[in-house]
């Protein structure tokens, strides 16, 4: 059994009711519609609701994990109060339990951000729940990922920087739509957080030029679309990382085949998950470091004391190490 939150049947209570949650690996190209009516690129509140910033306070925004919350933050500055529904660095996303007070944050919420793709589920059951007329950015539907999926959506678009970007963009104009008067503000914090994800871009082509080709492992999807834009393959058998991902135990034969990636040679990097472990991933990263290859943790949400572009410097930058050293 694998050491994390998912075994649980963990439900939402809300108003007396309950929903079970959606795991990660469930998600399919259907992309996550917003509960609240609202679309990806959400559409400009009405002018009565743009009174919510400015001399009024600041913009209230819900995002479902800290991941988004701080690129909010990147880009509202102090006009933003920002509520991120998990930010225990030592949770496991797939798995939360909501509660009264998340339900409240969410319905008098002016902005919500999702990261959609089944990801995040819970948000579109509480959405539901309430009467919120507030514009919803789902990240994966601003990508535009699901359409263009061939076969299951992978939805863990934080490691996608072009989606990034566009989620930041959206944010920008969907502040400037409830706080006009500090539309110079948003315009200029997205601009900076473009460049900075501009410079994070072309440190990831220079892994790709010096490396593409280069054989790597997982243990879990999460890092994909950076190991991609990097030209490195991903050569860990599907039916591995599916069952991780799907919580299910990996067959013997599918362990072995993995394992003998590292005592092979044929990767020269791990990457795993290290917010959900269990003795198939554990044998994994042994295997790797009983051979001398390189093995680099993953992450769901943000590192402690660390912001979304920090914490993609370091992943970056140990990718390079990784797969150069």
């Amino acid at each position: 059994m694998r050491m994390n939150l998912r075994r649980a049947a963990v439900a939402i209570s809300v108003a007396g009711a309950a929903a079970v949650l959606v795991a990660c690996g469930s998600s399919t190209t259907a992309s996550t519609s917003s509960a609240a009516g609202t679309s990806a690129a959400a559409s400009a509140p009405d002018s009565s609701a743009a009174v919510s910033g400015g001399a009024s306070g600041p913009v209230s925004v819900v995002a479902s994990t800290n991941v988004w919350g701080d690129v909010v933050e990147q880009i509202g500055g102090d006009q933003v109060d920002v509520l991120a529904i998990i930010s225990d660095p030592s949770a496991d996303p797939h798995s939360y339990e909501a509660n009264a007070q998340t339900q409240l944050a969410l319905s008098k919420a002016d902005l919500v951000v999702e990261n959609g793709g089944g990801y995040d589920d819970f948000m579109d059951t509480m959405l539901a729940s309430t009467e919120s007329s507030a514009p919803v950015i789902n990240a994966v539907d601003v990508s535009g990922r699901a359409a263009a999926a061939d076969g299951e959506l992978n939805e863990h678009v934080w490691y996608d920087f072009p989606t990034v970007d566009k989620v930041a963009r959206e944010i920008a104009t969907q502040l400037t739509a409830l706080d006009p008067a500090n539309e110079a503000e948003f315009t200029a914090n997205a601009k900076t957080f473009s460049g900075q994800l501009a410079a994070l871009t072309t440190k990831v082509q220079a892994v790709k030029a010096a490396h593409a080709g280069a054989g790597v492992a997982i243990t879990e999807p999460v890092p994909l679309y950076l190991l991609d834009a990097a030209g490195l393959e991903n050569l860990t058998p599907d039916e591995f990382s599916e069952a991780i991902e799907q919580d299910t135990d990996v067959p013997p034969a599918v362990q072995q085949e993995t394992l003998a990636l590292f005592t092979d040679k044929k990767v020269v990097a791990l990457f795993y998950n290290e917010q959900t472990t269990g003795p198939q991933t554990e044998a994994v990263l042994d295997a790797a470091k009983s051979n001398s290859i390189a093995f680099v943790p993953v992450r769901e949400t943000l590192p402690e004391g660390q912001d979304y572009l920090t914490w993609m410097q370091a992943d970056v930058t140990a990718m390079a190490q990784a797969v150069g050293g």
